[in-house]
């Protein structure tokens, strides 16, 4: 069964911090790479930061680059989004996604947690 369960959102004050966290179930999770997406308000679905089961390697949008920090835990099948200096314009709901081993082609989703950040 496939399942991505994202936790952690919230309102949150511009400068602050908040952490992500996605369980994945086995199939979802094992030998994939996993990712974090974004969807603002009347805007599209953009990537964030992913990180592969090999190495691992991460990746970033220029936008969080020394800001965010995605890593996982492959012991509880967990993946994480270590979100600091957050600014009102990183407020979206925050996907949690899955791809086949080392690729970036997201093929299993969450439902997603709200992130709000005030200024």
């Amino acid at each position: 069964q496939v399942q991505l369960v994202e936790s952690g959102g919230g309102l949150v004050q511009a400068g602050g911090s908040l952490r992500l966290s996605c369980v994945a179930s086995e199939r979802s999770f094992s030998r994939r790479t996993l990712g974090w997406f974004r969807q603002a308000p009347g805007k599209e679905r953009v990537f964030v930061a992913g990180i592969t089961w090999s190495g691992p390697r991460t990746l970033y949008a220029d936008s969080v680059k020394g800001r965010f920090t995605i890593s996982r835990d492959n012991a509880k099948n967990t993946v994480y989004l270590q979100m600091n200096s957050v600014k009102p314009e990183d407020t979206a709901v925050y996907y949690c996604a899955s791809a086949p081993t080392d690729t970036f082609d997201y093929d299993y989703w969450g439902r997603g947690t709200q992130v709000t950040v005030s200024s």
